[in-house]
C-alpha cells in the first residue's frame, strides 16, 4: 500500500512541477510561521526574472494536515519559536517528502531547539547531515564555493546547511545561523546592503533550482 501511495504522489508531483507552485508551511506550536512576509514573494520574483523559472506568484499558505500540501512542489518554513507537528501532520509531511516534495526550513533565530525533536518524529530513522561546500546546491545556477552564506550575525556562529536525504536525494534543507529569509525581505525591512540581499537571493535561487530539478 505504501508503495502505491508514494507512486501516486510521484505522479502528482510530475504534473505539479509544470505549475511550480510554492507555499509557506503553517505549523503548530505557537511559533511565528508567518514571519518574513515579503521573503518568499521576493525570492519567487527574483527566480522568475533571473533563472527562467515560471513559479506562480500567488504564494500558498498550507498546514501540514491539509491535503492541499501535495499541490505544492516547494514548501518554505521559518520562525523564531516553538514548532509542533501533529500525528496527522507528520504522516502527511513524510508522504509529501518521500513522494517528491521539498521542504526548506530557515531558522529566523531561535527555532533550532524546538525544531530538532520534531524532525526526529518526522524521520526517526534519519540524521541531519551537514552539506559539504561542494554539494551541487551551492554550485547551480550561482556558485558559492564556501557553502551557505552568512546573512545576519545573530550569535556569530558559522552558517550551516543541514539536510535529510532519501536515496541520495535531498528532501529537507535546514539553513541554520544564516537567516536567508531576512535577506530575501524587501530592503526597507532590515536595511541590508544590496550586495547582502543579492547574495541571499542567489542562494535562495539555488535552493529553488535544486528542488525543481531533483
Amino acid at each position: 500500500m505504501r508503495k502505491k501511495i508514494v507512486l501516486g504522489l510521484a505522479l502528482i508531483f510530475c504534473s505539479v512541477s509544470l505549475a511550480q507552485k510554492v507555499a509557506v508551511l503553517e505549523y503548530e506550536g505557537g511559533g511565528d510561521w508567518y514571519g518574513n512576509p515579503t521573503a518568499l514573494p521576493n525570492l519567487v520574483q527574483f527566480c522568475n526574472q533571473n533563472i527562467r523559472t515560471k513559479i506562480d506568484t500567488e504564494i500558498g499558505q498550507v498546514k501540514p494536515t491539509d491535503p492541499a500540501l501535495f499541490s505544492y512542489a516547494f514548501l518554505h518554513m521559518t520562525g523564531h519559536g516553538n514548532v509542533y507537528f501533529s500525528e496527522q501532520g507528520i504522516e502527511n509531511l513524510r508522504g509529501y517528502l518521500l513522494g517528491g516534495g521539498f521542504l526548506h526550513i530557515d531558522d529566523n533565530y531561535g527555532m533550532y531547539k524546538y525544531l530538532i525533536p520534531q524532525l526526529k518524529r518526522l524521520f526517526p530513522e534519519k540524521e541531519l547531515q551537514e552539506l559539504p561546500a561542494d554539494h551541487k546546491i551551492f554550485q547551480e545556477p550561482f556558485n558559492f564555493p564556501k557553502g551557505l552564506p552568512k546573512i545576519h550575525e545573530h550569535d556569530g556562529k558559522r552558517s550551516q546547511a543541514l539536510g535529510l536525504f532519501d536515496q541520495n536525494r535531498l528532501i529537507l534543507l535546514f539553513t541554520y545561523e544564516s537567516d536567508l529569509g531576512d535577506g530575501w525581505e524587501s530592503p526597507a525591512v532590515h536595511g541590508d546592503p544590496e550586495e547582502v540581499r543579492e547574495k541571499a537571493l542567489k542562494m535562495g535561487a539555488n535552493i529553488i533550482h535544486y528542488a525543481f530539478k531533483n
